[in-house]
């Protein structure tokens, strides 16, 4: 079996990040960058599955630009086994993202993709559900536990997923693709052997032109901005007050 797992290259979670002055982006210049944390979830678990049988092949995608070559590497140095990086300079926004996987699904014929449920750059969580509708797939989303095979049936994929009721368990005919929440599994660390093996493995660069998609951005990002800093509180002397505040101040009662 044959999974496909796209990461992308975002700035690091511990990095507090800054807005340009003149409100077009977040200033990325000399800044940490790293593996998307939901995607190096994702990674882990198609290592996982391979670790088990179930899986014989890895391939991590990435689109963007030449630097996200270290971030595949990152993925080649978790577990998989090959590489394809889609380079442009050009903004990717997720539909282009989602039409760039579908041609690459079509072209590498997965048995199942595995993504991140979301990018913490965008927060968009769109990409897995516009790439399952683009390619006629079945989806399962915020997956906090994965089978396949075995009890799962074969063929069928077993998902395990979060919802506000508690725990809701999907069965999806494969090819399919699922996204992964926080708590699917913890990412081990890369060891340096692995680091070193990594560097050897094979990576294809294409560009999105081979894949026959326009990734012309069809959103226009008009400000970005700060949010507001958060006001100091306030302490009252018993919860009458409390109430009243709430209600003729607040206005949330």
């Amino acid at each position: 079996m044959k999974v496909l797992v796209p990461v992308k290259r975002v700035v690091d979670y511990n990095v507090k990040v800054r807005v340009k002055s003149d409100g077009t982006g977040v200033d990325i210049a000399n800044v940490k960058m790293s593996m998307n944390p939901f995607d190096e979830i994702a990674v882990e678990e198609a290592v996982r599955l391979k670790e088990k049988g179930v899986v014989t092949e890895i391939v991590a995608v990435s689109c963007g630009i030449t630097q996200c070559q270290e971030t595949l590497r990152a993925a080649m140095a978790i577990g998989a086994d090959r590489a394809i990086l889609v380079e442009t300079s050009e903004e990717l926004q997720p539909l282009a993202v989602a039409k760039l996987l579908k041609a690459l699904v079509d072209k590498e014929q997965p048995q199942l993709v595995i993504l991140g449920k979301q990018a913490i750059d965008d927060d968009c969580n769109q990409t897995g559900q516009m790439l399952a509708a683009l390619a006629g797939l079945p989806q399962a989303t915020f997956a906090s536990k994965v089978e396949l095979g075995g009890s799962a049936g074969e063929g069928h994929a077993h998902v395990t997923r979060e919802v506000d009721g508690g725990l809701e368990t999907l069965k999806v005919r494969l090819p399919a693709v699922i996204t992964t929440d926080l708590r699917l599994n913890e990412p081990r660390y890369m060891t340096l052997p692995n680091i070193m093996k990594a560097k050897k493995k094979p990576m294809e660069v294409i560009k999105p032109s081979d894949l026959g998609v326009d990734v012309t951005p069809r959103i226009k990002t008009l400000k970005v901005s700060e949010p507001p800093k958060r006001g100091a509180g306030v302490k009252v002397p018993d919860v009458a007050t409390l109430v009243a505040k709430l209600k003729n101040e607040a206005k949330v009662i």
